[in-house]
């Protein structure tokens, strides 16, 4: 699918729907806290919430190493 090897869509997506919102701390951030600091009281919204944002960056991290290993072949 060339959507998901499109450089420009993936950060459009990790500035926009990954980092929404953005005041007062990004969503993704604070549901990081929560996950690191034990999670507890997370429910599945709350989970939810970080597939749905952290999403972007999965794909971002995909191309840097699909970049990686395609430069290493060649």
């Amino acid at each position: 699918m060339k959507t998901l090897n499109d450089w420009k869509i993936i950060t459009v997506l990790c500035f926009t729907l990954g980092l929404a919102p953005f005041t007062p701390e990004p969503h993704i951030i604070g549901k990081l806290k929560w996950i690191f600091g034990g999670a507890d009281g997370m429910q599945f919204m709350d989970w939810f919430d970080v597939v749905l944002h952290g999403f972007p960056f999965v794909l971002l991290l995909r191309l840097i190493i699909l970049k990686i290993v395609s430069k290493n072949a060649a």
